[in-house]
């Protein structure tokens, strides 16, 4: 066996080299309480699945519930695994797939968004090319001095990503991302 196809220790290597790696948005709700987090991002990290992005707040506070929104990477069998094992975990509530859910509705996605903070050092003529295309992209200034900017962004991941290599060259210096926030569209709740 070549060495550039010896087995990593992970789970995605055990699918055929012709599954197609998608990606997806998991929603998984669970009870609020110390350590279950921890089982969650346990159970990727023990069977070698990678977390893209995760989000994670109490959404339902009297019944001690929260959301926990993770974007993982796989083929449709590794997916089901996850999925699977996800509902296993006792705390565990309910695990929904939106992107799969989506697709049901004659989606393409889940409807997701992210904030980011990006501050930008900038001076003299640089200020007002990056408050111009700051507008551009709806971001919002929410901390100025002489030397920097502070932007507010919200939107796809993608629209944050083009901010930022819009932003590099005009002086970019700091970037805080929430990740994904995501349900799917229509009156159906989780």
């Amino acid at each position: 066996m070549n060495a550039h196809l010896q087995p990593t220790g992970s789970a995605y290597f055990i699918a055929k080299e012709t599954a197609t790696i998608e990606s997806h948005t998991l929603s998984v709700l669970v009870d609020n309480e110390p350590g279950v987090l921890a089982r969650v991002i346990g159970l990727f990290s023990g069977r070698g699945y990678n977390i893209e992005s995760l989000t994670v707040s109490e959404t339902e506070h009297e019944a001690h519930l929260s959301r926990i929104t993770i974007v993982t990477r796989g083929t449709p069998t590794v997916l089901e695994q996850i999925k699977a094992q996800l509902e296993r975990i006792v705390p565990v509530h309910r695990v929904l797939d939106l992107t799969v859910r989506a697709r049901e509705l004659g989606q393409e996605r889940p409807i997701e968004r992210e904030v980011a903070l990006v501050k930008v050092v900038s001076t003299g003529e640089m200020r007002a090319e990056t408050l111009r295309l700051a507008d551009a992209f709806h971001a919002k200034v929410v901390d100025a001095t002489v030397d920097h900017f502070i932007f507010e962004i919200t939107g796809k991941s993608s629209k944050i990503d083009q901010f930022v290599s819009i932003m590099k060259p005009l002086g970019l210096n700091e970037i805080c991302r929430t990740g994904i926030a995501a349900m799917n569209r229509g009156p159906q709740g989780m």
